[in-house]
């Protein structure tokens, strides 16, 4: 069995909960995902089997989708409702003052990572060290938001907001949240999250483990998706000689590589909402052989390379 699952993560699990429940539902020990949420948060996660693993690294590195709620007035540790309460004010905040700073966060924006995050700092995880007590210097990094909207606002002495965000792969929410909060010089955290989108795989069409669960009992596996779902990139496709010859490693020429007419532009330039980072979505292509998914190639100047070969 091979495939990708568009899983949709309850809160109170981990990601590897996620993965463990699938291995022992599917019976197979070839599962992994595609980004950590955070246990508390629910959401779109993408779970690679089989074949699928090897296109782990090209899901996590699209764009994100989420719906945060971020509660004004309270600042934790962990920049989200699971953390200490550091510091708490009632803040005098309208909603014309968040809806002025939110401009601020568009585009490429600089963030330090949390220190109760996954980041690596001298072999050991930063939430590690600040489970210690002890707080290490993080050197920012650059992220983009393409979209952050202001959906739902609710007055009280803490007032809340309900923001739609659509982020590069690296962007902390609840960073995000917790640095809106310095920027009205009130405090604040990350409330509640769902992730919505991640690469391709919407929430709308994404399945709950219950679902899962009876779609196996009864020998269903329509909630496996085909590799080709997995990745935003445009298609080629290469035929007998060739396909064996990008199989064994080998470049083909431009001129050999038959590209579908609907996929001309998009192999020079980035499809439209495609966002990725270090891919560079305009060289990489799936590099198919007839409807079968072979590999992901690189164009490099007038030649296809393989940039990884599944079969």
């Amino acid at each position: 069995m091979e495939g990708i699952i568009n899983v949709l993560k309850p809160p109170g699990m981990t990601s590897s909960d996620v993965v463990v429940w699938i291995r022992r539902a599917l019976k197979t020990k070839k599962v992994g995902h595609t980004g950590t949420l955070d246990p508390g948060v629910t959401g779109v996660l993408p779970i690679c089997v089989g074949k699928g693993t090897r296109l782990a690294e090209y899901i996590t590195e699209q764009g994100k989708a989420y719906i945060a709620e971020v509660t004004f007035g309270v600042t934790t540790d962990t920049q989200d409702s699971y953390g200490k309460v550091i510091q708490e004010t009632l803040p005098r905040l309208k909603q014309k003052d968040l809806e002025g700073v939110l401009p601020n966060f568009m585009g490429k924006i600089s963030q330090i990572p949390p220190m109760y995050s996954a980041v690596r700092k001298e072999g050991k995880h930063l939430y590690e060290y600040a489970r210690q007590g002890i707080s290490i210097e993080r050197p920012s990094r650059e992220v983009s938001i393409y979209r952050l909207s202001l959906e739902e606002w609710f007055d009280g002495e803490l007032p809340k907001a309900i923001l739609d965000i659509e982020c590069s792969k690296g962007t902390y929410i609840r960073t995000l949240c917790h640095d809106l909060g310095k920027a009205l010089d009130c405090g604040a955290h990350m409330s509640y999250l769902v992730r919505v989108r991640s690469g391709p795989f919407k929430i709308a069409e994404s399945w709950t483990l219950e679902e899962i669960d009876e779609a196996v009992q009864n020998g269903n596996n329509s909630f496996m998706l085909p590799l080709t779902a997995g990745i935003d990139l445009p298609r080629v496709f290469l035929a007998g000689p060739r396909a064996k010859a990008f199989r064994h490693g080998l470049p083909t020429k431009r001129a050999q590589v038959e590209t579908p007419p609907t996929e001309r532009n998009s192999c020079s330039e980035t499809k439209p909402g495609l966002q990725t980072s270090n891919l560079e979505a305009s060289r990489f292509v799936q590099v198919m052989e007839n409807e079968e998914l072979i590999g992901i190639g690189v164009w490099r100047e007038e030649s296809l390379y393989p940039h990884k070969v599944f079969g």
